[in-house]
């Protein structure tokens, strides 16, 4: 008998994207693999599974993290957005026009990675001028793209014109 299976599941309660969940998890899965294989989002991207990548960036009680670094058990009577949660937002609607007209995607897996991250850093008043979104969105890497298109794109939809 493995170890995994002398460890019992944990029930948590917590909103997902404005719903309420429940879901039985083991102790030490991660917040990504919740939301991925037991509830079913797909958009939050496994990319690093070390918190290095920004590809399963989501906001948990108004605060961005990186899922793959998170427990499960810890999203326990949070609120948590995911990139899916965002989809209805008129800002992401600005956002997402932003980026496609700067060139701000290619591939698209890092996106929603960082749309989760440039929504959060607009929707907090930290995305004030190039030089803040440049370091806003430090954690979240793209091969693809290129970093100036898509600081050119936040910039746009934060409306910052210098």
């Amino acid at each position: 008998m493995s170890l995994a299976a002398e460890i019992p599941n944990r029930p948590i309660a917590f909103t997902l994207n404005g719903s309420p969940k429940r879901i039985s998890v083991p102790l030490g899965m991660s917040a990504l693999e919740a939301i991925r294989d037991l509830v079913g989002l797909t958009g939050t991207k496994y990319g690093c599974g070390e918190g290095e990548c920004g590809a399963c960036t989501i906001v948990v009680d108004g605060v961005s993290l990186n899922a793959c670094l998170a427990f499960a058990v810890d999203l326990d009577g949070r609120k948590v957005t995911t990139v899916e949660g965002m989809a209805n937002d008129p800002a992401l609607a600005r956002l997402r026009e932003a980026l496609v007209e700067a060139g701000g995607v290619q591939c698209g897996f890092c996106t929603p990675g960082i749309v989760v991250q440039a929504k959060y850093l607009i929707d907090h008043g930290l995305a004030s001028s190039r030089a803040a979104i440049k370091r806003g969105l430090e954690g979240n890497l793209c091969r693809c793209t290129g970093y100036k298109k898509i600081i050119d794109a936040v910039a746009n939809a934060a409306g910052i014109n210098d």
